[in-house]
């Protein structure tokens, strides 16, 4: 019995693990892993978080097994969330034993877009916003090339597991450079100070906001304050490089736009 539990625990932390590490609200990790571990045989499971760690614990025939995992960060990515909640909702019809789910979970592989897919993307979507704030085609260019530039060196400084902060001030700081460039030399387009708000609306960590919101609505306070902290020192990291580069070329954008 204590070898099927400990295997059950395992298998739980694993889960809940993943889920925290690659974005999922509070609310979704308590649940899946509950669930999950229920499903495979425990009588219940108690799920403790916090901002870089999670508490697991089984109960078998009213005996507790309890286990730790640290969890850190390893980026948003919900097609892990996604299999996690399929191995989770398998096993719950059956089709899962302990020993299948945890080979399955085994194999869960974050698989992320093809980095220049997303390097094109980031420069037209932030190019798109400066068109619809008022810029002409020269100024929809100007924050593509800016923004797509920034997007590559975020995704350098990533590869290379810097601390997150200062990924976000140097991105910011290096993509106000390049669209200030249209305001001081060229006063390309009709609005070049656009291209300076718009190429670093990259940078705005809309995901932890919003799971940050979700968890202090769901009950989950201290999770909720943490990403919510987490968030605002990104913000005030992009805010610093951003002010950092206006005050470097002396060009202070829509500041002054």
């Amino acid at each position: 019995m204590d070898e099927k539990q400990r295997e059950i625990s395992r298998l739980v932390a694993k889960a809940g693990q993943m889920l925290l590490q690659h974005g999922a609200e509070s609310s979704l990790v308590s649940d899946v892993s509950r669930r999950l571990g229920i499903a495979v045989g425990a009588d219940d499971v108690e799920v403790s978080l916090s901002a870089s760690s999670l508490v697991i614990t089984t109960v078998i025939n009213e005996h507790c097994m309890t286990t730790t995992r640290r969890a850190p960060d390893r980026g948003i990515n919900m097609r892990a969330v996604t299999e996690i909640q399929r191995i989770c909702i398998m096993s719950e019809k059956g089709l899962l034993d302990r020993h299948d789910a945890t080979e399955k979970l085994e194999k869960v592989s974050p698989e992320r877009y093809n980095r220049w897919l997303v390097v094109v993307m980031i420069g037209l979507s932030c190019a798109s916003f400066s068109r619809l704030a008022g810029g002409d085609w020269a100024v929809f260019l100007v924050t593509f090339i800016a923004s797509a530039l920034g997007m590559i060196v975020r995704q350098e400084i990533g590869h290379r597991n810097f601390n997150p902060l200062l990924n976000f001030g140097v991105t910011a700081f290096v993509t106000t450079l390049i669209s200030s460039q249209a305001v001081i030399y060229y006063h390309i387009g009709n609005t070049p100070f656009l291209a300076m708000a718009s190429s670093v609306l990259m940078l705005v960590p809309g995901f932890p906001l919003i799971n940050a919101v979700a968890d202090m609505v769901k009950g989950y306070v201290n999770m909720g304050t943490a990403r919510w902290t987490f968030a605002t020192l990104l913000t005030l990291a992009t805010s610093i490089g951003i002010v950092g580069a206006m005050n470097l070329v002396g060009a202070w954008g829509w500041l002054n736009g």
